[in-house]
């Protein structure tokens, strides 16, 4: 009974300082999948708007005002950033765990506006204006992880934390 006891013990001590370590690697692997899921789903959006020549739109999903609800890439032919029932969806994701927020900041005019659109050639573009470039860098999650995309429409991610220049 006492050796039963001691090994239950041990398991405890064990489990006590192991579990808070787990919950960083679980946070940090959630954080790391959303970062590649979205900047998977930009590129995407890149490369359907080059293959298909026309303009292709990613934007968030239900209602359109918040990113952690997921993302819709389609083929936006009214340019209202909505994706309308006449419209072809390309991809969807669903919405971001629940200990992850995605914060979005966009050089278009609009400050409503929170929306990723690429022409034919791969660049992207506002809704001001056609040739108008726009860039965008999001953030994800308390251990940040921000997504670029320059003028070119070149997306690319980075951990402020590693000590990289963002």
């Amino acid at each position: 009974m006492i050796e039963m006891l001691t090994v239950l013990s041990i398991c405890a001590i064990l489990l006590a300082v192991g579990v808070p370590s787990f919950r960083n690697l679980l946070q940090s692997q959630q954080l790391t999948t959303t970062a590649n899921d979205f900047f998977a789903a930009i590129n995407l959006a890149r490369s359907e708007a080059i293959q298909r020549g026309t303009r292709v739109d990613l934007v968030p999903a239900g209602n359109g005002s918040d990113w952690d609800s997921g993302w819709v890439v389609f083929i936006d032919q009214n340019k209202n950033q909505r994706p309308d029932s006449s419209e072809q969806i390309i991809f969807s994701h669903g919405p971001v765990p629940q200990s992850l927020t995605v914060a979005s900041d966009f050089t278009d005019n609009d400050d409503d506006a929170k929306y990723i659109s690429y022409t034919g050639s791969g660049r992207t573009r506002t809704n001001a204006n056609s040739l108008q470039s726009g860039s965008v860098s999001f953030t994800l999650g308390k251990h940040v992880r921000k997504i670029y995309v320059n003028m070119l429409g070149r997306p690319r991610v980075c951990n402020p934390d590693s000590g990289t220049k963002c």
